[in-house]
């Protein structure tokens, strides 16, 4: 519960650096411990924060059409979590985090070039909306760069905290097998 509300008090505006979320971690987390961040916890978190601040701050419509696209990235981040085990290595996780920004990254880039009627739509241009983007906003690979990091680093803490609070399960012990009497060789013939 802190968890989804410090993920909560992030999204607002200037809180973190342009891009740099507590939320591709914390979905791809979600993804790689079920049983301990619910998919529809964090998805509903993810859903309602963007509901508030659309009508709140922002005074737009709840949802956009590029919601749907951020949510299949999103989407994209929590099944590459699922690829990986709660008990895979930290780095392990890191680096599936990474991956699942990447994709994230291609996902929503990518539908921003087929949405976006300032983007010609061939292939100079998708690199134009993977690289540099449209004028008067920040180039696009400041955007890649804090999803990246951000994944990375948030993964990582995330999956080690979950992982040291995780209840060890006891080792059961062998027991030792019941020591038997050498059998008597037999008599050597004579």
């Amino acid at each position: 519960a802190l968890l989804l509300a410090a993920f909560a008090l992030t999204r607002w505006p200037g809180v973190m650096p342009v891009n740099f979320s507590l939320g591709y971690g914390l979905v791809f987390c979600a993804g790689a411990f079920p049983n301990r961040l619910p998919w529809w916890a964090v998805f509903s978190t993810l859903i309602g924060t963007d509901i508030g601040l659309n009508v709140l701050y922002y005074d737009q419509p709840p949802l956009a059409d590029y919601h749907l696209v951020n949510y299949l990235g999103f989407g994209a981040l929590y099944f590459m979590g699922r690829l990986f085990a709660r008990r895979a290595s930290v780095l392990k996780h890191i680096g599936g985090s990474l991956l699942g920004a990447i994709l994230f990254y291609l996902i929503t880039n990518t539908g921003a070039w087929l949405e976006n009627p300032t983007y010609a739509k061939s292939l100079a241009e998708w690199f134009r909306a993977l690289t540099t983007g449209t004028i008067g906003w920040p180039e696009t690979w400041t955007f890649f760069r804090n999803t990246l990091l951000s994944s990375g680093l948030f993964a990582g803490l995330i999956s080690a905290a979950l992982q040291a609070s995780e209840v060890k399960e006891p080792e059961l012990e062998e027991e030792p097998e019941p020591e038997t009497a050498p059998e008597a060789a037999p008599e050597e013939a004579k």
